[in-house]
């Protein structure tokens, strides 16, 4: 439940295919300041998800994958260790799945966040960038601190990694493709993505 809570900070506030990259940007989103960076964008994503439609909010949510998170990096860190084993065919099937799984996964879930807040705290320098501590609040929950990891790649800020109440999802999510692929090999964790997208 923490970890799907924290997906929906990541993605509903904030984490085939990706709208293309000359897509025209999300007006409110801020990518000049790592705080109001992550501010503004969770504003544009709870705004999505007040609206009720599951359908639009895929879309919006696609768009701000594509746009606001590091998508390719974090696809590569959660199986770095299987990348000597395999092929480009695999690699590039991978690569394609990702986003779809990421919005199949939990966009639906997202709505159970929709009267959720989040406050930022304060930020912090991290390796290769910056770490925006915020406090993400429920009605019925206990507040939960999120800790956003973003970058600056030169065009404005995008999100890495996040932490959730001590929990890294990077770690959480390799992990579990770790057990896939150990399990049933690498192909089957890209068939189980792309049946979840």
């Amino acid at each position: 439940m923490r970890l799907t809570f924290a997906i929906a900070a990541a993605i509903g506030i904030a984490l085939p295919a990706l709208v293309p990259v000359n897509a025209p940007a999300l007006a409110t989103v801020n990518t000049s300041d790592p705080s109001q960076f992550v501010d503004t964008l969770s504003k544009d994503g709870f705004a999505t998800l007040r609206t009720g439609d599951k359908v639009g909010a895929r879309a919006k949510f696609r768009s701000m994958l594509a746009q606001y998170f590091a998508v390719d990096e974090i696809g590569e860190r959660l199986i770095r260790r299987w990348s000597p084993t395999i092929t480009p065919a695999q690699h590039a099937a991978y690569k394609a799945a990702f986003p779809n799984f990421i919005i199949g996964t939990y966009a639906d879930r997202l709505f159970d966040y929709a009267n959720a807040d989040l406050k930022v705290v304060r930020t912090m320098p991290a390796a290769g960038g910056t770490d925006v501590v915020t406090q993400v609040t429920k009605a019925g929950a206990a507040p939960i601190t999120a800790i956003w990891s973003v970058k600056n790649d030169g065009g404005g800020y995008k999100v890495t990694n996040l932490k959730v109440g001590g929990v890294n999802l990077a770690i959480s999510q390799a992990a579990d493709f770790d057990a896939i692929i150990q399990r049933k090999g690498f192909d089957s964790l890209v068939q189980m993505m792309k049946a979840r997208g």
